[in-house]
Parts: structure tokens; sequence; C-alpha cells
């Protein structure tokens, strides 16, 4: 099977997304004939002896976000001459913008199914852009009409299928979840990055995501800073970049929280990230805007536990007290359950060790029950060639 990954965001950008289709290529290069990805094209990027192939073309930098760039394909003649020379059996779009317009016009060109999967809420995005609801809805029509055109529909949880169907979308939705490799707990690892960043022996709260407010960074802050004035010790990091960075750190440092808050930026490098979710002892993520964040995962499979905002789309992976914490997206909650993990440590670890065991999903497993989808859906369309 000769399989293309259609997306707005690769590596080295290191959001859900570009993760969720690295894992997939990296997987399934090793599983079929042939997979490719197919993105912008981003700085600094260097692929050594990966199991699939990068077909990249001309993008340029956003404004106020510049870990992501906007893609150009119709303006890239190289690109267009190597995708002129592909044949492929499965086109798979992780974008409605874009990736999965180009994702279409290659599918519909060469006669082959079209899976899309999705990922996010887009009318939080569109508001936070425009200010404006007006727009935004037109913006979620835009993207319903792009999941309406696709041969096959999925998305990675089935809150983030209620969300699609919220929009407007009224055809079927498939949930594929996404993976993450448990990992053994690394001392070492931990060290490393209680090193570069001077964390000492103190409980550690991690944060890993873009600076953004819609991730409700301000909750965490003003959780940590009831904590904080309670007289307890602890060190918030917050990892990532973003368009809020800025205004992020002012308030930190406004409500008095320098010694508390960690501000480490971008992490590009895969194994100090690990070190940082080996080294906290609670991952605190209440976002109400992501889906199915990866970040969850990845800090379950090395037995660290998060706090996540009941009723969020990104609890539903988490049972209360039994592999994770949920708190009520109120300020006192957040800190009453942070404090209760900063006194039980035993127990929290014990929640950490249910959460290895039952969240994860390997990889592996996860792209072989894709694969099988895919090749049910290029029989029902009667587009079969190689496997």
């Amino acid at each position: 099977m000769r399989v293309a990954q259609f997306t707005d965001t690769f590596l080295p950008v290191v959001d859900g997304v570009g993760r969720v289709v690295s894992h997939y290529a990296q997987t399934m290069g090793d599983l079929c004939e042939a997979c490719y990805v197919i993105a912008p094209r981003q700085e600094g990027l260097e692929l050594q002896s990966a199991p699939y192939e990068l077909i990249d073309y001309r993008s340029i930098r956003l404004p106020k976000m510049p870990q992501y760039r906007a893609g150009l394909p119709g303006l890239d003649a190289r690109y267009r001459r190597r995708l002129a020379t592909l044949k492929l059996d499965i086109a798979h779009a992780h974008s409605p913008f874009v990736a999965g317009r180009e994702a279409y016009r290659v599918a519909r060109r060469q006669g082959i199914p079209l899976v899309a999967t999705f990922h996010s809420k887009y009318y939080e995005d569109f508001y936070q852009l425009t200010k404006s609801k007006s727009l935004s809805k037109l913006g979620v029509k835009f993207v319903v009409e792009f999941f309406s055109k696709c041969d096959q529909v999925w998305a990675v949880s089935h809150a983030t299928a209620d969300v699609l169907r919220d929009y407007g979308y009224r055809g079927v939705i498939e949930v594929v979840e996404n993976g993450s490799n448990r990992k053994e707990p690394s001392a070492a690892a931990a060290r490393m990055a209680e090193e570069r960043y001077g964390l000492g022996d103190v409980p550690v709260l991690l944060f890993v995501g873009q600076m953004n407010w819609k991730k409700n960074i301000r909750r965490i802050l003003e959780a940590v800073e009831v904590l904080a004035r309670q007289g307890r010790e602890f060190r918030l990091v917050l990892a990532g970049q973003g368009p809020s960075e800025k205004e992020i750190r002012q308030l930190s440092s406004a409500m008095g929280l320098e010694h508390f808050v960690v501000h480490v930026g971008h992490v590009s490098d895969a194994e100090l990230l690990e070190g940082l979710y080996n080294r906290a002892d609670l991952f605190v993520f209440p976002s109400l805007y992501d889906s199915a964040p990866m970040v969850v995962r990845e800090a379950a499979a090395v037995g660290t536990p998060s706090l996540l905002a009941l009723g969020s789309s990104a609890a539903e992976v988490v049972r209360d007290g039994e592999n994770g914490l949920l708190a009520h997206d109120t300020t006192k909650d957040m800190a009453e359950r942070i404090a209760w993990a900063l006194d039980h440590p035993e127990e929290l670890k014990q929640i950490g060790s249910a959460a290895r065991r039952t969240i994860p999903k390997p990889w592996k497993d996860i792209v072989v029950g894709v694969l099988e989808r895919y090749a049910s859906l290029i029989r029902t369309t009667g587009n079969v060639r190689r496997f």
C-alpha cells in the first residue's frame, strides 16, 4: 500500500497534529510499501534514515506564530514535479486547510479515496483570530464543507466527534484514537531536566503545549498563586511557545510567581522533553480547547499522572482518582486538587502507575488498525493496487 499523509504542521514543530503524523509515518513506513508526508517546508528539519519520504513545498512564516508556516504548494514547481511521479493508493488529510485542499486535489486527480481526521476545535481558533462570531461561523462552515467531501471522516475521540457534529457535519464519523508508546520511567532523564532548568528536589508541576490563553493557562497560574500564598514549595514548568507567551510571562511576574514558575520556552530536544515528563510529579493540563491531547498520553507513558478539567474532551481517558485527577474549572478546585497531589505523593505515584497501564496505546497497534481501515476503504472504492 502506498500512503500519503497531508499535514499543515510537521517536525520540528512539536504540536499535537505534527506529532501524530510523525508517529503515523514512522510506524507506517515499516509496515507498508511506501509512506509519504506532504507538508509545508520547515527550517531546521533533518530526517536521518526515516522509513518514510518527506515531500515538502514552499511556505511562509505566519505572523505572531513563528513556529508555524503557511504552505504555498501551487507556487512550488519542484514540489509539483515530484508529486506528479507519485502513484498512491490512499490520501489522508490531517487538516481542512491548505494540506486538506491539496490532499483533495491529489486524491481526485489520481482517483483514490481520501480520509480526513478531525483534530481540533476550529471555532475557538477562528474566534481568537477574528473576535467575530459571524466570521467564526463562516470558518466552521468552510471546515464542514471540506469534511463533507471526503470519503471517510475520523475523529481522535468521541468528544471530538461530537464537536464536528455540533458544527453541522451530518456524515458518519469513525473514532480512531491516537497512540503513545509506553516507556520505562527514567531517573537519568529526570536528572538531566532537573539540572538543565535548576528544579532542585521540590515537587514539579508541568504544562507542555502552545503558550496560548485558549489552553486555560491563566487557570494554572491562578491556582499556583493560591498554593504559593499557602507557603508551599514547588515549581511549575511551562514548556512551549505561542502567541500569548509574552503576556503569560508578564502575568506570572505580576502575580509574584517568579520563584515558582519556570518558563523554558519551546523544547525541540525530544530527550530533554521526555526528561521533563519524567521529572514532573503532576502534569497540569486544564485545557477546555484540546480534543485528545498527545501530551496527556506522553505524560502517562512514563507514569506521570495528569490533572484535567472535569467535562473537557481531554478528560475522556481519565477516571478521577484512579488513573488521573479531575477538577472543576475553577481556581479554588484546581488549587485544592493540586494541593492534594502535593500532600499525597505515594498515592499520586500509584495513580501515575495506573495511568501508565491504562492510557497509552502502542502506536504500532494503532497504525495496524489504520492500515486495515485503509485497505477496507480501498476495496470498497475499487482502487486496489499492491499491498
